[in-house]
C-alpha cells in the first residue's frame, strides 16, 4: 500500500511537468535541496514532496520555529534522501551549505482583506534576509522563490544577490506553476479533455491581471469554447488563490496545490541540472522577450538553470490586450520590489 501512494506521488509529480522523460535511476546525482519555511503551510506538505522526489539526496529543512519536529516526521519515509531539519538564524548557514537548490515558501500567507501591500510589507524583509544568507553559503544554487507577492519578491532577491556580486539571472526562478496547473485544470474541466494531456502556458506574473494563461495555444486544442467561456476561465486562473481563501473561510490559503506546484518545478530544475534534455517550464525570470525587466515565461531548463526563454508565440486579441493591461502593474511591483531592496 505504502509503495503505491508513493509511486502514485511520483507519477503526478511528472504529470505535472510539461516534458514526461523519467531519469535513469542507474545515474543519479547527489542533489541538496532546502526548503526555507519548512513548517509552515506550505512548507509541510513541500518537504514530504520533495522527500518522495528520487532525485533529492539530501534534505535540509529550515523555519524560525517547529522545523525538528517536521524533520523528524518527514524522515521516518523511508526513501533516498537524508533530512535534516534546522532552526534560527544561528542555523540557516548550516542548513544551505552545499545546496543546489533552494525552495523559498517562507512568510505569511495571504488572508481575506489582506492586499498585496499588506503581504509585500511583511514578506519582503523576510526574503531579503534568506536571500543574504543564500549569498553567502550557497551562491550558485538555483532559486525556486515561492514567497508573495513573486512579482516583487524575484526583484528583491535579484538586488540582494547584485549587491553581494553573486547575481546569476539563469538560477533565479519566481515560482509561477500554480497558475499553470490551475490553467490545466480549468480548461480540462471546461473543455471535456483528459487534464494529464493537457499543456497550457501562462506568462506574465503571479498575481491577479498580470497572470496571463494563454489559453490559445492550449493543447490538445479545443475548438468548442466560445470567447466568453475562454474570458472566464482566464478570469478564474487570475482569481484562483482568492477562490481558496473564500472557500477556507479565512483560515487557510492556497497551500496544498502550491506544495504540489513547487515540487513539480523543483522537480523539472533537478532533472533541467541533471541534464534531462527538453524541459520546459513557465517560470519568473529576468526577462529576454520583453521591455520588462522580469516576466514569467516559458523556459527551457538545463545544466545551469535557465537554458533558453521562449518567445510568447502567436497570441489572440484577447491575450494581446491582457499583455498591454498587465505591463503597467507588474513594471510597478518589479520597481517596489527594487526599491525595497536598495533602501532597507
Amino acid at each position: 500500500m505504502r509503495a503505491s501512494i508513493i509511486r502514485s506521488m511520483e507519477k503526478a509529480l511528472r504529470r505535472g511537468s510539461s516534458m514526461r522523460r523519467s531519469f535513469s535511476s542507474e545515474t543519479k546525482p547527489e542533489r541538496k535541496v532546502a526548503v526555507l519555511g519548512a513548517a509552515g503551510g506550505i512548507g509541510q506538505p513541500l518537504a514530504l514532496l520533495m522527500k518522495l522526489n528520487p532525485l533529492v539526496s539530501s534534505l535540509s529543512l529550515y523555519d524560525i520555529a517547529g522545523t525538528p519536529g517536521v524533520a523528524a516526521d518527514v524522515s521516518h519515509i523511508n526513501t533516498r534522501s537524508q533530512v535534516a531539519g534546522f532552526t534560527g538564524e544561528d542555523q540557516l548557514g548550516q542548513a544551505l551549505e552545499g545546496c543546489d537548490l533552494v525552495i523559498i515558501p517562507a512568510g505569511v500567507p495571504r488572508k481575506p482583506g489582506m492586499t498585496r501591500d499588506d503581504l509585500f510589507n511583511i514578506n519582503a524583509g523576510i526574503v531579503k534576509s534568506l536571500c543574504t544568507a543564500i549569498a553567502k553559503y550557497c551562491p550558485h544554487a538555483l532559486i525556486n522563490m515561492i514567497s508573495n507577492p513573486v512579482n516583487s519578491t524575484v526583484p528583491i532577491a535579484a538586488e540582494v544577490f547584485k549587491k553581494a556580486g553573486t547575481y546569476d539571472e539563469k538560477k533565479l526562478f519566481g515560482v509561477t506553476t500554480l497558475d499553470v496547473v490551475r490553467a490545466k485544470t480549468f480548461y480540462a474541466g471546461k473543455a471535456k479533455v483528459p487534464v494529464e494531456q493537457v499543456n497550457v502556458p501562462v506568462v506574465g506574473g503571479h498575481a491577479g491581471i498580470t497572470i496571463l494563461p494563454l489559453f490559445s495555444q492550449a493543447n490538445p486544442k479545443s475548438n468548442a469554447l466560445s470567447d466568453e467561456e475562454i474570458q472566464a476561465l482566464t478570469k478564474r486562473t487570475q482569481d484562483g488563490g482568492t477562490e481558496v481563501v473564500e472557500a477556507k473561510a479565512g483560515k487557510g490559503s492556497a497551500t496544498l496545490s502550491m506544495a504540489y506546484a513547487g515540487a513539480v518545478f523543483a522537480d523539472a530544475c533537478l532533472k533541467g541540472l541533471n541534464g534531462v534534455p527538453d524541459i520546459v517550464e513557465c517560470s519568473y525570470v529576468q526577462s529576454s522577450i520583453t521591455e520588462l525587466p522580469f516576466f514569467a515565461s516559458k523556459v527551457k531548463l538545463g545544466k545551469n538553470g535557465v537554458e533558453e526563454v521562449l518567445g510568447l508565440g502567436s497570441l489572440s486579441d484577447y491575450e494581446q490586450q491582457g499583455l498591454e493591461s498587465l505591463k503597467g502593474e507588474l513594471k510597478s511591483s518589479i520597481e517596489k520590489g527594487v526599491k525595497f531592496a536598495r533602501e532597507n
